[in-house]
């Protein structure tokens, strides 16, 4: 009990101050003993022994200058009061597992849409078959969930973060390119400055901040700000990549979306040596606090590995398509 005690006496809680004391006098008959064993002063265990016979009303232990010892109730009470400080102890240790040891429990995430299905859905099935006492509720939105009021355990984001409640863990940057097939491109030319955009196709992403203006930056910094205008405004990126490898248009996306279209050759960069302005990088953010559960940490750790070295742009930087001219 000798454990049980020294944990349940670290709590602040005046019952459980008074149960522990009592616990320990009773096993050691002993107030200087049961300091010793508490690390506590023996005047602070009679003080805590005094409060619990008040708030009983009954007399626990007889006491004198050279003997303690438990009266008939302090006997009956000694048995309930170790069961009490026994189940506080178990749960103790079972509430730490879920910090400190296998990760296990059910594990809420919130996922972007698009990304979450092309790149975290193969890792959940990773993930769940490495850890089998891990169960996992995922919600693929591109809605910013309250991870507080909602009670998710952890999200990825896209972009910028400005929640202060939140502990953000940078994952990896993203760029944003610009892109059309060939056959659009032999049919309407190739754009040579951004200023040209403004005569072609454009396919505009509802998502963006001043979606019919796009803007670039060259390697020394100058900047272009373009008016676009074209056959299909969605806010679907997926809708806009189909689109876009159909040779309906240029489309402005992501390098996580457009990696695997530009990897086969359905699509090439557009303006290469201009970057499209962006904010932001991909997160795994969870609520602020300290004490993370295992099961998080885990996952966390899972998707910033596989994540840390972007598939999609070791796989299109392959083939040569995320490279300047």
């Amino acid at each position: 009990m000798q454990k049980s005690q020294k944990s349940v006496a670290a709590l602040e809680t005046p019952v459980f101050a008074e149960l522990s004391s009592f616990v320990a006098i009773a096993e050691a008959l002993s107030f200087s003993r049961a300091a010793e064993r508490l690390q506590r002063d023996a005047t602070v265990l009679s003080r805590r022994l005094r409060s619990l016979e008040s708030r009983l009303g009954v007399r626990l232990v007889e006491r004198t200058t050279r003997s303690v010892a438990l009266t008939e109730a302090g006997r009956a009470y000694l048995d309930r009061a170790r069961d009490i400080l026994r189940s506080i102890d178990a749960a103790d240790r079972e509430a730490t597992l879920y910090a400190t040891g296998e990760p296990r429990g059910h594990l809420r995430l919130a996922l972007p849409d698009s990304f979450g299905r092309l790149w975290l859905a193969p890792m959940l099935t990773e993930f769940l078959a490495a850890h089998p006492r891990v169960t996992i509720e995922a919600e693929f939105s591109n809605r910013f969930v309250d991870l507080v009021g909602e009670r998710f355990d952890l999200a990825v984001r896209l972009g910028e973060l400005n929640d202060s409640r939140l502990v953000a863990r940078r994952v990896c940057s993203r760029r944003r390119l610009l892109c059309a097939s060939p056959g659009y491109l032999a049919r309407h030319g190739t754009p040579r400055r951004p200023e040209d955009l403004a005569q072609h196709a454009c396919l505009v992403f509802t998502g963006l901040p001043g979606r019919n203006h796009w803007a670039m930056a060259d390697a020394k910094g100058a900047m272009r700000r373009v008016a676009v205008s074209g056959p299909l405004v969605a806010d679907d990126a997926e809708v806009l990549l189909d689109a876009a490898a159909a040779g309906l248009g240029i489309m402005l996306g992501t390098d996580w979306l457009l990696g695997r279209r530009l990897q086969a050759g359905h699509l090439v960069r557009v303006l290469p040596r201009w970057q499209p302005v962006d904010e932001g990088a991909i997160y795994i953010v969870t609520p602020s606090g300290s004490g993370s559960a295992s099961k998080t940490q885990a996952f966390s750790d899972w998707v910033a590995e596989r994540l840390a070295d972007p598939p999609w742009a070791r796989s299109a930087s392959d083939a040569g398509m995320l490279k300047g001219d």
